[in-house]
């Protein structure tokens, strides 16, 4: 089974410092997973909390499944993450730090088939940062027309 859905944020690496990244998987009901599949799932707004020791994702908007009867899911749910001890403690530390959030990066459909979430540990840029990101963007696309001609 050959699955090319793969949902980004860009939005983020514009916003924020991408520090490190994780792989987490979602609990997600069946309902989800199938308008997951089908590419219904925005992920620009949302963002990583915990909640009772355990990491949820906030504000992903996952539209209804279109063949769903009464058990359709809610669309802006709050969602388990899925990761290990170690790495639940250690983006524990650092997002209780001052200036220190973790954001949604990617949405993917892994090999076995599960929905999987890349989360990165981020800072927030200031304006003179973004204003670099632009710049270096503007460069880029500049230096390949001059290549392409």
């Amino acid at each position: 089974m050959k699955n090319d859905l793969n949902i980004k944020n860009k939005k983020a690496y514009f916003e924020y410092h991408i520090l490190e990244n994780f792989t987490a998987g979602l609990q997600l009901l069946g309902t989800e997973i199938k308008s997951i599949r089908e590419g219904k799932v925005n992920i620009n707004d949302a963002f990583c909390t915990f909640l009772n020791d355990r990491l949820y994702v906030r504000n992903m908007h996952i539209a209804e499944y279109s063949h769903g009867s009464f058990y359709n899911h809610e669309q802006k749910r709050d969602r388990a993450l899925l990761l290990n001890k170690k790495e639940l403690r250690k983006l524990r530390e650092k997002g209780e730090e001052k200036g220190f959030t973790i954001i949604p990066l990617r949405l993917f459909i892994s090999d076995r088939g599960f929905a999987k979430l890349e989360i990165g540990l981020a800072q927030g840029k200031k304006l003179f940062d973004k204003r670099d990101t632009i710049k270096d963007r503007e460069s880029k696309i500049e230096l390949s027309r001059i290549l392409k001609s």
